[in-house]
């Protein structure tokens, strides 16, 4: 009869064992795409087998599924960091606005892989239970700004959370996913360090004044 100190460590040896092979199964899919991606040279960064690692995703497919739910989770995490009841509205905006650039420019894998599942049309999320419901935390937390906003009178355009989002997104993800074409044509490196405090403030600063009718 196993003991239960011995079946513990074994799980948390499994969910370390899980955790590597996402890890570098994130940077693979990353840089090859879907269809490019090959499990062998997974195993063989993880210094594991092909079979190992269907013992415990089951498939490539569910692999990759388990790649982005693990990209979408961490940051809809980020985004639950905000302290909505304590930050005025223009504070709170700003502030979700300015954490999604840091975690777009801090994770560019994830950027990558929403570009690859644009490409296969979703296909992937929507075969996952864990992302059917991720995106209704962040609609609630700018609902909740908005809301406040529209109360005390900072805010006077009639938004709509889901273009709010959006309007922070687009620009925290074509900073990141266009720079190589935006490089090459208009001569700038969006991701470069001297640019990253303006554009930072900039996203914020967007957002703030659609929302107090400036824009």
């Amino acid at each position: 009869m196993t003991s239960q100190p011995v079946a513990s460590e074994r799980q948390r040896d499994a969910d370390r064992t899980k955790a590597e092979i996402l890890k570098v199964a994130q940077q693979e899919f990353a840089r090859h795409g879907y269809a490019g991606a090959r499990v062998d040279e997974i195993a063989e960064q993880m210094r594991t087998t092909k079979r190992m690692i269907y013992y415990y995703f089951g498939s490539k497919e569910r692999l990759y599924i388990a790649v982005l739910e693990k990209a979408y989770t961490e940051v809809r995490a980020m985004e639950r960091t905000i302290d909505v009841e304590h930050l005025a509205p223009v504070e709170a905006i700003r502030t979700l606005a300015e954490l999604t650039f840091d975690h777009h420019d801090a994770h560019r894998d994830f950027i990558k892989l929403v570009a690859i599942e644009n490409v296969h049309q979703a296909e992937h999320i929507r075969k996952s239970d864990v992302l059917a419901n991720l995106g209704t935390p962040v609609l609630d937390v700018i609902s909740r700004i908005l809301d406040a906003g529209q109360a005390s009178g900072e805010f006077v355009t009639d938004a709509d959370a889901i273009d709010v989002h959006m309007m922070i997104s687009s620009f925290c993800f074509f900073r990141v996913a266009n720079q190589h074409t935006f490089g090459a044509l208009f001569g700038r490196d969006m991701t470069a360090p001297e640019h990253r405090a303006r554009l930072r403030r900039m996203v914020g600063e967007m957002i703030v004044a659609y929302l107090r009718g400036q824009a």
